[in-house]
Order: structure tokens, then sequence, then C-alpha cells
């Protein structure tokens, strides 16, 4: 099998996937993106945690921890929980993050400022966009999986239309030290992509209006780009060129997804400022 060839046939069951579960229903938009949680948080441990001597460990401490906004969110919207006070959340997910700290105390690790460095960032980089996302989709104005698609679509214009650019007009390198490849030319076809992608789809999902999804195509362009050139970041202060490989032909879920997540909490602003 080509490359080419398994690109392809990864990303038509990857789609069909991601379609299936946004718009089944809420149950199975919530168990995707639990899934997607899980195994984004999942290698950024591998790479953020490479050489570590208890590295499968700290691992799975990190998804438990990692994952636990989304649980809340998700557990409480579909009433499978009561929904703890915010006092409540914080204290439980301090106290967390506390018995962890000492847990690296009696491990006598030799990088403890590491480890936990490493479980903040994946909490905070990872866990709460999640969370954050789930609002957006089920409980900002009830069940909208066409937001989330939406976002998505926004997202894979903005990295299409920048690619192609960037392939026929590139010549000034946006940020070499990071990612070489990227250009100014390529972020601004991939501005003018979102912007035009933004306005077409007020059109097919009203459910916003025209001037929400082009201040959501706006972040898509300066977030959604930024949280490709932070991911890449990553991946080469480590010696990495992909985050996992789950994804053949596509590396894995952290680098589908890492333009999407960081700029869920800007969406989320532009929602609560903007409204419908």
């Amino acid at each position: 099998m080509t490359g080419l060839t398994q690109r392809v046939i990864t990303a038509i069951i990857f789609a069909v996937v991601m379609i299936a579960g946004i718009f089944t229903s809420k149950l199975t938009f919530g168990i995707l993106f639990l899934v997607i949680t899980a195994l984004c948080l999942w290698e950024f441990f591998t790479l953020i945690l490479k050489g570590s001597k208890t590295r499968k460990t700290r691992r799975i401490m990190g998804v438990g921890l990692g994952i636990l906004p989304y649980l809340e969110v998700f557990l409480s919207d579909m009433n499978w929980i009561d929904t703890p006070s915010p006092l409540v959340q914080l204290t439980v997910l301090t106290n967390l993050l506390f018995l962890y700290i000492i847990y690296e105390l009696i491990r006598l690790s030799d990088q403890p400022i590491r480890h936990i460095g490493a479980m903040m960032t994946g909490f905070i980089y990872i866990g709460l966009p999640y969370a954050m996302l789930y609002y957006i989709g089920a409980q900002f104005d009830g069940f909208q999986p066409t937001i989330i698609f939406g976002m998505l679509l926004l997202t894979w214009t903005n990295d299409t239309a920048a690619y192609f650019a960037g392939s026929n007009f590139g010549k000034h390198k946006l940020f070499p030290q990071v990612s070489p490849k990227k250009t100014w030319e390529g972020s601004i076809g991939g501005a003018v992509g979102t912007i035009i992608m933004g306005a077409v789809l007020s059109f097919i999902f009203p459910v916003l209006s025209l001037n929400t999804w082009l201040a959501i195509a706006a972040a898509v362009t300066i977030f959604g780009s930024i949280g490709d050139l932070v991911e890449s970041m990553l991946k080469r202060s480590v010696g990495a060129k992909d985050s996992g490989t789950l994804l053949p032909g596509h590396g894995g879920f952290l680098d589908r997804f890492d333009a999407f997540l960081f700029l869920i909490p800007f969406v989320l602003m532009v929602l609560l400022v903007f409204g419908k």
C-alpha cells in the first residue's frame, strides 16, 4: 500500500467515525470526544515524559487526571452524576494535584519539577479545552453538533488552504525555528479560505449568525495556527516527528487535533461574547 493510499483510507475512516460520532446523539458525541481526549493525553505524556524511568505509570496517572474535567461535564450533563458545586470541583482537583506531588516525593523522583509540570500542562493544555468543547456542543444552546462540526471544517479549511497557498506562493518563513515549512503566504491563504468558509457556514448551519461564524473563523486562523506551532514546538523539544502512530499516514491524534484543541477556549469566548 502506497503512502498516499494509506493516507486517503485513514482520512476516509477518520471522517466517517467523526461525523457519525458527532451527529448520531449527544451520547455518541460525548463518548467520541472522551476517547479523543484520553488518546491526546496519552500521546502528550508519551512525548513529554520521554526518558522517564516510570513513564507508563505517570502516563496512566496523567490521563486519569486530565480527563476529569471532561468526565465531570459529560456525566453531569447526562444526569449520571449530580453536578458538584464549583467549590467542590476545585477542592477535588486541587487535592488530586497535591496527591500527585506527594507521589513524586515518595518516589524520590530525580526530575520532580519536570514531572509535576507535565501533569499541570497536560491538564491545562488538553483536559480543560476538551471539557469546554463538550459544553459548546451539548450545553451552550442544547445539543448543537453543527457548531462542533463547523469548528472542525474551519480548522481543516485553514490547514488545507494554508498548505496549497504555501506550496504555490510561499517565500517568507513564518516561524522557521519551530516549523520551517510554514510561510506567511500560506497563513494568509489559510485565513482567506477560512473566512470564506465561515461565511458559507452561516448559510449551511444558521444555528449561529454570520457575525458569530466569522468571529469563530477569525479565531481559527489565529489560534488554530498558533496551536499547530505549539505542538511543533513540543515535538521539536523532544526530537519527535509525530505525536503517535494510531492514524497511519497522519501521525497521532494530537497531530490531528493540535490546532483544534488550542482554539476551543477562544471559540467559547466568542460564543459567550457574541451569543448566537
